[in-house]
């Protein structure tokens, strides 16, 4: 027992060091943008170094981003542990539905309006959300019982990754529902209906 105690000490000081970073970074984000922060400041703010930033976070953007592995997470289980008679569709409606919900309410709101005004973190947040993509494709490779993934099941997980970033641009509702209404019944339907 006496071996965990140094561990658990070492891991709470990280995650107090990781918490001071981000709380300084977004309070400096929030007042003056994102762009006009340095990282020195944020270090500075944090009372570490910039090198003690960078060993948390790889880039700038991820200190915008800090709950990547989270919200994998929460991907993953709104596909694995959805209700039963439930479609992968119908799982991931909910759950986008439900992401943008938070997006919307304090403080991530105001988040989202810093993100809105900078370009390069638009970029990387939608590079971090395709990100996810090999862990859709793993889960449901798994819930089909497959020892690899199908070309199917490829081409529904990046389509599918889609579906919210077009949806940021729209209204979320509507917007959701037309990207998996021509995932789940296809181009042909849609085209056929055009001529």
């Amino acid at each position: 027992m006496e071996n965990d105690a140094p561990v658990g000490r070492r891991e709470r000081k990280k995650a107090a060091t990781r918490t001071a970073i981000l709380e300084a970074a977004t309070s400096l984000f929030l007042e003056r943008g994102f762009d006009a922060v340095t990282v020195r400041e944020i270090a500075d703010k944090a009372d570490v170094t910039p090198k003690t930033v960078f060993a948390h976070f790889p880039r700038k953007e991820a200190l915008v981003f800090s709950t990547e592995n989270e919200q994998q997470d929460r991907l993953v289980a709104a596909v694995r542990d959805r209700a039963p008679h439930t479609t992968v569709s119908e799982a991931l409606k909910a759950h986008y539905l439900a992401e943008i919900a938070l997006l919307q309410a304090e403080p991530m709101s105001r988040i989202m309006a810093l993100m809105e005004d900078t370009p390069s973190l638009i970029e990387y947040a939608e590079r971090m959300w395709l990100r996810h993509e090999d862990a859709l494709i793993a889960v449901l490779t798994e819930e089909f019982g497959l020892a690899e993934p199908s070309a199917e099941i490829r081409f529904y997980a990046r389509f599918a990754l889609q579906i919210p970033l077009m949806a940021r641009q729209a209204d979320p509702e509507s917007a959701i529902e037309v990207g998996f209404g021509l995932l789940d019944q296809g181009w042909a339907r849609y085209g056929s209906a055009q001529r």
